[in-house]
């Protein structure tokens, strides 16, 4: 048993770590002056679960370029809600300016009110002090002419009808006028008490609604600082994606052509896998015609030496055998996080290849690295390298298995970004043998293994198989 070339992997690694250490330096500083730390760490968590998505979707893509695709991608998931969140600070901002605007024309209308009250006061006070003189004057008056005189005194001291009936008149005149100026004291002291509650209760207004102004003010002042960091979020979503789609723009045609070369490589894996699947068959074709010719001159020679007529045996029609007949079992023990088929552009990123879209022509296993691989059929190892014969450099540490011919069908298996395989070429293995273990080498941005089916010379979904 061999185990993969130690010294390509450490290479390897570091290469990546930098890619990835550049890429999240460049990310932390585009963001230092607008996000909190905690939102650093969610938008870089996002970018790295975007960029397993998108090296799942372009299988075979560098780490840089699919970060960069990565990042474009999240820069345009996250603007229409910084925008939405900046709209809706600036809604608050507009609300809490009516707020303080309202406030303020309350107060003013407040201040109105207590200068009209403290004015009636004022003229209520100066009333007041005009009966207090004039009952005073009665009061004087009624002193020097001896007090106000009884009805009895009235009698004894007039000397005639007409004498009593105007000191009566007189003495009733002095008291209705008396009694006037009392009740009215009365009355304005009344007034003037309710006019000073009043007065209180508004002052105290005054006050509550100038802390709410004040507060109002400290609010709305937020809601601008609040406003101002959503604007620059915006201004640097909107700045960050244009430069990442210029990035991306700017190197299309190379990762393009990067690309097609790489899909010439697969191709050409595939056709080598092809070819020998297509000898195999004839090989197990040709085999089949001899056992039937042998069988038809062994059936010839009895029948002869029975003198009857000789039976032919036909060769069968060629008709694909049933795939179940490998009996293909499950090569590590995960969950798929990727099924086979078309994956389309995601929507305002970069279609590299023009199609609209990729073939993810495998599944892959969401294993951790180091998760033991097993053969899940008997077979031969036809490639145990790191995709260096057929240019698949993409596919880091991998092993392809020949199945063989089951009836009329070939299958082989391929396992890629393995940690290390411990089998060698033309190797003979066992259904279940260990044949290496996950990890992450090549253009792979997390511990996975990649496993791919190729029937009668073609890419087909391996859970037709398993």
């Amino acid at each position: 048993m061999v185990s993969a070339q130690p010294a390509a992997r450490p290479v390897l690694r570091k290469t990546t770590a930098g890619v990835v250490a550049s890429a999240v330096l460049a990310l932390t500083l585009a963001f230092s002056g607008t996000a909190s730390a905690d939102e650093l760490d969610d938008r870089k968590a996002a970018i790295e679960a975007e960029q397993q998505k998108v090296q799942e979707t372009y299988e075979y893509l560098d780490a840089e370029t699919s970060r960069k695709v990565a990042e474009l991608a999240i820069y345009q998931q996250q603007l229409p809600g910084a925008q939405q969140a900046l709209a809706d600070a600036e809604g608050r901002v507009s609300a809490a300016a009516g707020k303080v605007s309202a406030l303020t024309d309350r107060v003013a209308l407040a201040q109105e009110t207590r200068n009209t009250i403290a004015a009636q006061i004022q003229q209520d006070q100066a009333a007041m002090d005009d009966t207090e003189e004039v009952i005073g004057q009665i009061a004087a008056q009624a002193y020097k002419s001896g007090g106000v005189p009884s009805s009895f005194s009235l009698m004894l001291g007039a000397d005639g009808a007409d004498s009593l009936t105007d000191s009566m008149g007189l003495a009733e005149q002095v008291l209705r006028n008396q009694n006037a100026a009392m009740q009215q004291l009365s009355q304005q002291n009344a007034t003037n008490v309710n006019s000073e509650a009043r007065l209180a209760a508004v002052e105290e207004e005054i006050s509550n609604l100038k802390a709410q102004a004040e507060a109002a003010l400290v609010l709305e002042q937020e809601a601008r600082d609040s406003a101002a960091a959503e604007k620059a979020k915006v201004d640097a979503l909107i700045e960050q994606t244009a430069a990442a789609n210029a990035a991306l723009e700017a190197r299309k045609p190379v990762i393009q052509a990067q690309l097609a070369s790489l899909e010439t490589a697969k191709a050409k894996a595939t056709a080598d896998i092809a070819e020998r699947q297509r000898a195999l068959l004839e090989k197990a074709r040709k085999e089949e015609e001899a056992r039937i010719a042998e069988a038809n001159r062994r059936a010839a020679e009895e029948a002869a030496r029975n003198n009857r007529p000789a039976p032919v045996a036909e060769v069968p029609s060629v008709t694909p055998t049933n795939p179940s007949a490998f009996g293909l079992s499950h090569p590590v023990q995960a969950s798929i996080s990727s099924g086979f088929g078309w994956r389309a552009t995601p929507p305002g990123s970069i279609d590299f290849f023009g199609t609209g879209g990729y073939l993810h022509s495998g599944i892959d296993f969401a294993a951790s690295c180091g998760t033991p691989v097993y053969a899940p059929a008997a077979g031969q190892v036809y490639r145990a390298d790191q995709g260096q014969p057929d240019g698949m450099i993409g596919t880091g540490n991998r092993v392809v298995l020949d199945h063989g011919v089951i009836g009329n069908s070939a299958l082989a298996t391929n396992y890629y970004h393995l940690t290390s395989f411990v089998v060698s070429v033309n190797q003979w293995v066992n259904a279940g043998q260990l044949i290496g273990y996950v990890g992450t080498t090549g253009n792979s941005t997390g511990c996975h293994l990649h496993f791919e089916t190729v029937l009668n010379g073609a890419l087909v979904d391996p859970m037709g198989l398993l």
